[in-house]
């Protein structure tokens, strides 16, 4: 029962625990030693004391002792983190200017101010950070850092996976996974990459990149790289957990609440992605009756609280329409013209490939497949696509509808060379069978 209890804390509040050890002292690697250490203490004391009533508190009280009986025995770790703490102290947030300056200009929606920004003014015009977990997330997706070693940085101090669990997630050797890290929390001793929250004008530049780092998690745990398995619930459910903390350390921002949204409204449908093998199961033919509803309802207020008071951001326009696809009977009832419309909106946003891909995959079942294929064929020279799945099946399935079976069936064989996980590997070789 101990160790259920100190779990459900360590899963819960480690974050926490690492980001005020983290402002105290000033250095992560000490922070996660003696977070861990303070773990232990607690498997040891609870089984024979009992469960503290604020066990959380109990941990950060044994972790600080443990962190400042290190830094007694260690005079140069004591004289580095002195250098860390100075360089802290003159990297205080700057006073945060009118919050009006935070706009992207026009888009989606209407009023002022935009998807970005628009309410950082009141969460922190005060200089009062609303949770220090808020330093973690900007300081592992500081831009100074490699994309690939912001997300592993996020898992191991956010997210609280271990280092072979982080490995695992990217299916790289947990020896290759630990340097990855290693080279992150270098990079911020070297760089003298304050634990702070950015100012109010930097905040616009800075937190695409910090929900950036959690889509990127999401992403990878509702459509497996490689590997046995199509998805990885456990890392979906640990992105929502870290949007989840995001969306109330920043309840005035709205793209924190579109992200949140988007999340929910696709993992609504995590049961019915997948049949009795694991294999892949197209949105057509899913049955809608096992898709989440609570999620669902909880995803669209949140989609209105995006797209509300301002020109939308992408995650919020991402989240109206996984929203329109969760509100519809079938594929049939589904309001495809407005998907076109976001999508139309989304490329203004953040244009892309994948971005044109899921476009003519919409106006494909809005205007029909020749339509839809015609602006697929468009995209062949873009070269971002070459090695991308989803694009390649897109074209097999538009050919096959136009009864290109020859073509298709290329299409198909190319897809199959691409794919990454065994599901999506059998899936393939079951439409080359038909």
């Amino acid at each position: 029962m101990a160790a259920e209890a100190v779990e459900a804390v360590f899963r819960e509040e480690r974050g926490l625990l690492l980001a005020s050890l983290v402002r105290r002292f000033g250095d992560l690697d000490l922070a996660e030693e003696v977070t861990s250490e303070a773990i232990e203490a607690a498997l040891r004391h609870w089984p024979t004391e009992g469960v503290p009533a604020r066990p959380g508190a109990w941990l950060l009280t044994t972790a600080r002792r443990r962190a400042v009986d290190r830094l007694r025995r260690d005079q140069a770790y004591a004289a580095r983190l002195a250098v860390l703490a100075a360089d802290a102290e003159r990297a205080e947030p700057a006073p945060a200017p009118d919050a009006s300056g935070f706009g992207f200009g026009s888009g989606f929606g209407s009023g002022s101010g935009s998807g970005l920004g628009s309410g950082l003014g009141s969460a922190f015009g005060s200089g009062e950070l609303p949770d220090e977990r808020l330093q973690l997330f900007f300081t592992c997706a500081h831009p100074a850092l490699a994309a690939e070693d912001r997300t592993a940085l996020t898992l191991r101090c956010l997210a609280g996976l271990t280092t072979p669990e982080v490995a695992r997630a990217f299916l790289v050797p947990t020896a290759t996974m630990a340097q990855r890290i290693v080279r992150a929390k270098k990079k911020i001793r070297e760089a003298r990459i304050p634990f702070r929250v950015p100012g109010p004008d930097e905040l616009p530049e800075r937190l695409p990149g910090v929900l950036q780092v959690v889509y990127s998690v999401f992403t990878e745990g509702y459509a497996a790289s490689s590997g046995p398995r199509l998805q990885r619930l456990d890392l979906a459910e640990e992105a929502i957990r870290l949007a989840r903390i995001l969306r109330r350390l920043l309840p005035a921002e709205r793209e924190s609440a579109g992200l949140l949204a988007l999340l929910l409204l696709v993992h609504a449908r995590r049961d019915a992605r997948t049949g009795p093998e694991g294999e892949p199961v197209l949105l057509e033919d899913q049955d809608r009756g096992r898709w989440d509803r609570p999620m669902i309802e909880e995803g669209r207020a949140l989609v209105v609280r995006a797209l509300t008071g301002g020109p939308a951001g992408p995650y919020g326009v991402q989240a109206a329409v996984a929203a329109l696809h969760d509100e519809a009977a079938d594929v049939a009832a589904t309001d495809w013209p407005q998907i076109v419309a976001l999508y139309d909106v989304l490329r203004t946003l953040t244009p892309s490939p994948v971005v044109e891909v899921n476009r003519a995959v919409a106006v494909a079942m809005r205007d029909g497949p020749g339509a839809g294929l015609a602006l697929l064929d468009a995209l062949a020279g873009e070269p971002r696509l070459r090695a991308y799945p989803p694009y390649v099946v897109a074209r097999g399935d538009l050919l096959g509808r136009l009864g290109r079976d020859g073509e298709a069936a290329a299409a198909y064989r190319e897809a199959l060379e691409l794919a990454g996980t065994e599901p999506e590997r059998a899936a393939l070789r079951r439409k080359l069978g038909e």
